[in-house]
C-alpha cells in the first residue's frame, strides 16, 4: 500500500469560528470513521492557523534564524491533513473527494515517496 497525504487548504484569512459549524464537524466525524472503517487512516491531524507558526532557517554560519510566520508568504495554507494507506491514486483521489465536500475547502492529494 502506497501512503497518501490529503492536505486541506485554508485562505490565509480563515476563521474558523465563522467557517465551521456542527454539521461540518459531524460530516468530518463521519469521513474520519468511515476512513478507520476502511482501513486506511494512518494519520490525522488539524493545525492552528498559518500566523501561528515559526519558520527555521539554517544560516550560513550554521546559526538557526527563528522568525514568526510561515515559511511560505501564500494566499492559503495547510489547515489540516490526513495521511491514508490506499491501493492507488484513483482510491486516493475517492477519498480526497470526500474530503473536499466534508471540508468545504479545496484539498490536495500527494503521494508520499
Amino acid at each position: 500500500m502506497t501512503q497518501y497525504l490529503v492536505a486541506v487548504q485554508h485562505p490565509d484569512d480563515y476563521d474558523p469560528s465563522v467557517a465551521e459549524d456542527e454539521a461540518m464537524h459531524r460530516e468530518i466525524d463521519v469521513l474520519n470513521d468511515e476512513m478507520k472503517a476502511a482501513g486506511v487512516r494512518v494519520f490525522v491531524g488539524g493545525l492552528h492557523p498559518a500566523r501561528s507558526a515559526k519558520s527555521l532557517r539554517a544560516q550560513s554560519d550554521g546559526e538557526v534564524l527563528i522568525t514568526d510566520g510561515p515559511y511560505l508568504k501564500t494566499k492559503e495554507h495547510i489547515g489540516g491533513l490526513w495521511v491514508l494507506e490506499c491501493a492507488d491514486l484513483n482510491e486516493a483521489l475517492a477519498w480526497g473527494r470526500k474530503a473536499a465536500i466534508a471540508c468545504r475547502v479545496p484539498v490536495e492529494v500527494r503521494q508520499f515517496h
